[in-house]
């Protein structure tokens, strides 16, 4: 199979997989390209509340294959930094679901996702300072909020590779899990997502992200939607809340 992306969709979870397993799953020029469409279509869909990136087998994400590029690590990072930005511009939920290698632009998609598990065996590398590159100021911001300016830098200035439970405790990972039980995780977290409020989860993801002048308009879509209501009733009647309210499509205000 040739390098690409694959993805399906399952019980309102989107799962999105690198395939390039001929390099552990590194990211050629059409794969960067492919990614953002291939993210709108997902955002757009009604029936997708969560969304997965992964990698296949083993491994999640080598990087960029720089052979695809015609020698051109430049081109391979502004691909990279724009794929960056439209995971990270998804309205809904997205979790890294990581094995094995989780390396520079493999790392960039990770920290583009809200929230990334691990399983204990993966390996963490910022690389750009072996190829000379100035990492992206946006990538950068995001990779210090997760870990902070000190382990950022000793990433960004060393290039060396942390394990999982490194990546833990700085604040790169969310969860580490034993060898196998990361497929199961994954399925029973994003199963909890997907029961949860889109209103509150859309409005949470902004707010995290720095973005602070919309204030008025998540009040609006609260009065707006049925949501609270139905929260306070569920709750109420002892039973599981139906929440109604969805992420707008693209060009609503």
């Amino acid at each position: 199979m040739e390098p690409q992306l694959l993805h399906g969709v399952a019980g309102s979870v989107a799962t999105v997989v690198i395939h390039h397993p001929a390099k552990r799953n590194a990211m050629t020029a059409a794969m960067w390209r492919a990614l953002p469409p291939l993210l709108d279509g997902l955002a757009a869909d009604p029936g997708v509340r969560a969304l997965v990136l992964t990698g296949e087998g083993s491994t999640f994400c080598a990087g960029a294959d720089i052979s695809s590029l015609q020698g051109s690590p430049d081109e391979a990072q502004q691909l990279a930094q724009r794929a960056e930005e439209a995971l990270a511009a998804f309205p809904k939920p997205t979790l890294a679901a990581i094995r094995g290698h989780c390396v520079g632009g493999g790392a960039q998609l990770a920290a583009a996702c809200d929230l990334r598990f691990a399983e204990e065996s993966a390996l963490f590398g910022v690389t750009p300072a072996k190829l000379g590159l100035v990492y992206p100021a946006a990538a950068t911001r995001r990779l210090v909020r997760l870990v902070g300016p000190a382990t950022a830098k000793y990433l960004l200035f060393s290039a060396e590779l942390i394990d999982a439970p490194r990546a833990l405790r700085t604040g790169l990972v969310d969860e580490v899990l034993p060898e196998g039980e990361l497929g199961k995780r994954v399925a029973e977290f994003t199963r909890v997502l997907v029961t949860r409020s889109q209103l509150t989860q859309a409005a949470a993801k902004e707010f995290a992200d720095g973005r602070t002048d919309r204030d008025a308009y998540w009040a609006r879509q609260a009065r707006g939607s049925g949501d609270p209501a139905e929260g306070v009733a569920a709750f109420l009647q002892r039973r599981g809340p139906r929440f109604t309210w969805t992420v707008p499509g693209p060009g609503s205000a």
